[in-house]
């Protein structure tokens, strides 16, 4: 399993049920877990290695990793049963417990075990190599297993972000593309700011984004592959081209092309390079965004006077109205589950984070700021990325994320100021 994705070779131990953590509308008790520093031949790698386990699982608000400090056994073998009594009498609910090696080829190793404290049960165990520099990876597929285990849904720590990376004064702001871990590290730059880039999407399917790029002043989509850093350019189209996103196979892109006074929605197929408009309605239509099954396609229109959510079949027939609160809605992306319906709402000059059912109900706002926008799904439908806009001279924008309930807001760290995310799948 190396470094850009791939298959990773699991070996699995026993695996039973037992603890369980859930998320749920409302603040949520975090599960009590100890995660000794990991045993191995570099005890500063093995070390690093745990440390990130802990920090993945904390950042989630539904852990609450123990100080190593008050552990009362010191694990040297990670196949030996641990002394259940010991971490039962600090409050642990759960132990997981790693080894970190490096093979004669260079390639790195993670063995791991997760237990429930109360029970003395193993719940999961797997082994996962990698590429000999990626060692932060290891970290976050050992952190998707317990999450998995632990809480009954899928990990989202083995991924990555694009977004646009902003430096320099407001009024001559350079922005590049760029790439990160989920956690905000190992940040690389995928363009050097020659040209303005906008709206990085990653393709469900490959490793390759779509993004808007201005150059002669005149905007046109390009793909790029992440491994070679080639880029094509999808098509020339005449007038303005906004936000495309491609379908979940990866076959095709949906976009927004301006015609005169109007923008309508189009979808390009990727081998044949046809494209075939699906909104014509004499309005500002924008923002699409494939349902996860491809059948469907939410985007905003301003076709009954204000910005609004809409959603229609893939071939642009039955386009129906979702939103029916307050305000001004726009960026609607459709969760990877299905579920839901994220967006950014304006109302009474706040700029509000939400999500809705696909048919408009169950409307929740997650966050507000002074310019909150540009929500982007984790690969299991229970995270977002957004950025936030700060206020004054020296402001700029940050990521933040936040999970379904609302209640776990945090700011992704990078190197300068950074907009419009886009999550990844899983790499694995």
């Amino acid at each position: 399993m190396d470094g850009g994705g791939g298959q990773y070779g699991a070996d699995g131990f026993s695996a039973e049920g037992g603890l369980r953590g859930t998320q749920r509308q409302g603040t949520v008790a975090p599960i009590p877990i100890a995660i000794p520093t990991f045993v191995g031949d570099d005890p500063g790698l093995a070390a690093d290695v745990a440390h990130v386990v802990m920090a993945d699982l904390e950042r989630t608000g539904l852990f609450q990793p123990l100080d190593q400090a008050s552990f009362l056994e010191n694990i040297r073998d990670v196949n030996a049963l641990p002394r259940f009594p010991d971490w039962r009498q600090i409050g642990a609910e759960a132990l997981t417990v790693g080894r970190v090696t490096r093979g004669d080829d260079g390639r790195l190793s993670a063995e791991f075990r997760l237990w429930d404290v109360a029970t003395g049960k193993q719940l999961a165990g797997q082994r996962f190599t990698v590429g000999g520099q990626n060692w932060r990876r290891l970290a976050h597929l050992v952190a998707d297993q317990v999450y998995e285990r632990l809480t009954g849904e899928v990990g989202y720590f083995d991924t990555r972000v694009v977004f646009v990376d902003e430096t320099g004064s407001r009024e001559k702001r350079v922005k590049r593309l760029a790439i990160m871990d989920q956690d905000g590290e190992n940040v690389r730059l995928l363009t050097q700011g020659q040209e303005l880039v906008l709206t990085p999407r990653f393709n469900p399917a490959a490793n390759e984004i779509a993004f808007m790029a201005y150059t002669k002043d005149q905007p046109q989509v390009f793909l790029m592959n992440l491994e070679t850093g080639k880029r094509e350019m999808v098509g020339e189209f005449p007038g303005m081209t906004f936000a495309p996103r491609f379908s979940p196979d990866g076959q095709r892109v949906v976009m927004s092309l301006q015609s005169g006074s109007d923008s309508n929605i189009f979808e390009m197929d990727l081998r044949s390079r046809q494209p075939r408009q699906l909104t014509g309605a004499g309005s500002l239509d924008t923002s699409p965004s494939y349902a996860p099954d491809g059948r469907q396609i939410v985007f905003e229109s301003d076709r009954e006077g204000t910005q609004q959510i809409y959603v229609m079949n893939s071939d642009g027939s039955n386009a129906r109205r979702i939103s029916m609160g307050q305000g001004r809605y726009s960026t609607p992306v459709w969760s990877p589950r299905g579920d839901y319906i994220a967006f950014t709402k304006l109302l009474a000059g706040r700029f509000l984070i939400g999500v809705m059912r696909p048919d408009g109900s169950g409307e929740r706002i997650l966050t507000e700021g002074y310019h909150n926008e540009g929500p982007t799904w984790a690969p299991n439908g229970r995270v977002l990325m957004f950025f936030r806009e700060g206020r004054g001279d020296g402001a700029g924008p940050r990521i933040y994320s936040v999970d379904l309930t609302g209640y776990n807001e945090r700011v992704v760290k990078t190197p300068s100021f950074a907009s419009d995310p886009a999550w990844s799948s899983l790499l694995n």
